[in-house]
């Protein structure tokens, strides 16, 4: 049996101490100023602003505004053909037929992609991409 081989690299903790390779004295950060010391801020860039970007982003208020928000979970449209015909296809149809988690599915939401052929009618409830849409419609279906 050969063993597999250990592509990625553990990250290098730094501050660990003189035996860990990057410890010591000012543990890889150079020496005296802002960046050697705590966190600087993602839109830090010294005094100067970037205004150009600022002006292009929406204005929006709140401490999380710098953060990601979660995406809908995709369903690609070959899996609606497990569901029965002339079904109405919402979020607790998807979590019963066991297509998508109920939990994740209740807390970001659902979406459906194109993504192979519907043999199936179905009526839509959830959000959907234009081109599924085409594909649902060419199928019989219809969006609601």
């Amino acid at each position: 049996m050969v063993l597999p081989k250990v592509v990625q690299r553990r990250a290098k903790r730094l501050g660990r101490g003189y035996g860990s390779g990057k410890g010591g004295h000012t543990s890889g950060r150079g020496q005296k100023g802002q960046k050697s010391r705590g966190h600087i801020g993602i839109m830090f860039e010294g005094l100067k602003i970037k205004k150009s970007l600022l002006k292009k982003l929406p204005l929006v208020r709140g401490k999380d505004k710098f953060k990601a928000h979660p995406k809908p979970i995709i369903v690609k449209m070959a899996l609606l053909n497990l569901l029965p015909a002339k079904a109405t296809v919402d979020i607790e149809l998807l979590v019963k037929e066991g297509i998508v988690n109920g939990e994740d599915a209740k807390e970001v939401g659902v979406k459906i992609l194109g993504g192979g052929e519907l043999k199936k009618a179905l009526n839509i409830k959830v959000p959907i991409s234009r081109s599924a849409a085409k594909v649902v419609e060419k199928a019989g279906g219809k969006i609601v």
